[in-house]
């Protein structure tokens, strides 16, 4: 199995509630017309993004001083959080995706400049400046934008 067929099972009960509509358990309306291909790979981005920082949690906390790690571990930690919760809730079409792609947005941000603060002429800033040009910075620009997106209509 290729790592796009792996990354489709994982995601297939998202796209058939979508497909299915209806309401969530908090009540929350899902669009019951189907995800166009932009949202699909919006919501993947965001989750394969909190993902990814699982794994990079671990990193930190073996490789900082106590002090530093926590702090950091904090951080992205909530980021991960904000960016799952934002992708699964893009994926299911639910309108309650725009508060946690405001905090993605606000968190990615504020790392971004964390890091290229504490890395300034150090060895890290090229690595800093690389991860907010090419990770972050579009991360928060599109979390930005979801949340600033009106709510889908549903027909009504």
């Amino acid at each position: 199995m290729t790592p796009e067929e792996t990354f489709d099972v994982a995601f297939i009960a998202f796209e058939s509630a979508v497909a299915k509509g209806g309401r969530t358990a908090q009540g929350a309306t899902r669009s019951a017309v189907p995800l166009g291909r932009a949202h699909r790979l919006q919501g993947r981005l965001l989750v394969g993004a909190g993902l990814v920082l699982l794994p990079w949690l671990g990193y930190l906390a073996r490789t900082l001083p106590a002090g530093e790690a926590t702090a950091w571990i904090a951080l992205d930690a909530l980021e991960a959080a904000a960016l799952l919760t934002a992708g699964s809730r893009v994926l299911r079409a639910d309108d309650r995706l725009r508060a946690p792609s405001a905090a993605a947005a606000i968190l990615l941000i504020a790392d971004a400049c964390i890091d290229l603060v504490a890395s300034a002429d150090g060895p890290e800033l090229p690595v800093a400046v690389a991860m907010a040009v090419l990770a972050e910075l579009p991360l928060a620009v599109l979390c930005a934008a979801l949340a600033v997106r009106p709510p889908r209509s549903h027909g009504r």
